[in-house]
């Protein structure tokens, strides 16, 4: 097998350790050493003077939880890295060490067997971190919300029937007046914003309940937890406008996709960064997000079509964003998903919007343009022109020409026909 790279190194990244080896192809003579260093910066930096002394020019490691971003923050700027998916570099059953992985890593580099995985540059990987973080903030306060609605519950207080939002302004001002040991429904209904909707006698009756004084300190602390994630999330919003700034453009070039908002189009941004020469084709990226069927077939039998895994992030996203545009009437989003459910269901229709989605995003990053959106009647002109040339093929190979005053095309139309024997 041709080697690619004569010097190269694979590295076998642990919290505490990384066992290195270095693979050198010296006067046709494969030579392999195995070091172990400290994951410290000390360790990190010896790991990097080790690697520089046999003049090695790629390094490969397992993308390993956390452990290898510090590994990874020392040697870029060095060597040419290349993360690999463990799934993707097993080593033979029976065989496992570190000092084994290590040398099985530096052999798969050294012959080009390691697929890289996607690394975005530091900016990206900030705001990557930024909108996660958001993600995870707004999680633990629908959290918190859905516990102070337990507490509710148990105190009879059926607040979540009358109150579409029960941390809202209406709801608040209840719940502190509860908390602060006020029990007279009647007080508490008056409490209620005056355009709130529901009846002045459901809301009493709602809200007569039997409040303990441990139900009262369950409420006051799950409200006090959704007030300080709520301040921690707009601190977040505030660093995630300042790290977006350098992409801003491109994040409001997404925002004429249907479906696609401010908050979705920053999570774009942040997961697929905006240098799609990373990815060779629209295709390569929605494979990397996991918004294509596996390829698992055996014996000329197709097993399986489900989704690949992918980038869970942002296939999450894009799936909500999905069901945001396909709301959008007069647009060629809505029409794929109509087209689509009837044969396929709901969600394998919804999961190609999303694709289709992505696919809009690639190129518009990619040429910096604007959504352009194809219309709800694209498939009846796409079909209509297939049908019309299908038909004079048909005929031209029954020795018959056909002649089109106006050819069938994007616009579709009527189109006359001249048939000459």
């Amino acid at each position: 097998m041709q080697v690619l790279y004569a010097r190269c190194a694979g590295l076998d990244v642990h919290r505490d350790t990384v066992v290195a080896c270095r693979r050198l192809v010296l006067e046709d003579q494969i030579h392999s050493e195995v070091q172990s260093f400290a994951t410290t910066t000390t360790g990190l930096v010896a790991l990097l003077d080790w690697l520089t002394q046999g003049q090695c020019t790629h390094v490969a490691m397992e993308a390993t939880g956390v452990y290898w971003k510090p590994v990874w923050h020392i040697l870029e700027s060095s060597f040419e890295l290349v993360l690999a998916n463990p799934q993707h570099i097993k080593n033979v059953p029976g065989r496992k060490s570190d000092v084994n992985d290590a040398t099985w890593i530096a052999d798969l580099l050294a012959h080009g067997l390691i697929r890289a995985s996607f690394v975005p540059p530091v900016p990206i990987q900030e705001l990557r971190d930024l909108t996660r973080t958001r993600k995870q903030l707004v999680r633990e306060v629908g959290q918190h919300v859905q516990r102070i609605h337990k507490t509710l519950e148990d105190a009879n207080l059926k607040l979540s029937g009358v109150l579409s939002n029960v941390v809202g302004v209406s709801g608040r001002a209840m719940l502190e007046a509860i908390i602060q040991g006020e029990t007279d429904p009647q007080k508490l209904a008056r409490l209620a914003h005056p355009q709130l909707k529901a009846a002045p006698e459901d809301l009493v009756e709602a809200l007569r309940g039997r409040v303990t004084k441990h139900q009262r300190f369950l409420l006051k602390l799950h409200l006090g937890q959704v007030d300080a994630t709520t301040q921690a999330i707009k601190q977040v919003e505030e660093q995630v406008g300042e790290a977006l700034a350098p992409f801003r453009q491109r994040a409001q070039l997404l925002r004429t996709i249907p479906g696609v908002g401010e908050r979705v189009a920053e999570v774009l941004v942040a997961e697929i960064g905006v240098d799609m020469s990373r990815f060779p084709t629209a295709g390569h990226l929605r494979s990397w997000a996991g918004l294509c069927p596996r390829m698992d077939e055996s014996a000329g039998k197709r097993r399986s079509t489900r989704l690949r895994k992918g980038a869970p992030w942002l296939k999450t996203v894009l799936v909500q964003a999905a069901w945001a545009a396909v709301r959008t009437k007069g647009s060629y989003l809505r029409a794929q998903f109509l087209r689509l459910k009837a044969r396929r269901g709901p969600k394998k229709a919804i999961v190609a919007v999303a694709a289709s989605i992505l696919t809009a995003a690639y190129y518009m990053i990619r040429d910096g343009v604007e959504y352009k959106d194809l219309g709800a009647d694209y498939f009846e002109r796409k079909d209509k022109n297939k049908a019309v040339l299908r038909l004079i093929k048909r005929i031209e190979d029954l020795g018959v020409k056909v002649r089109l005053d106006t050819k069938p095309g994007r616009e579709g139309g009527t189109q006359e026909v001249v048939v000459a024997a």
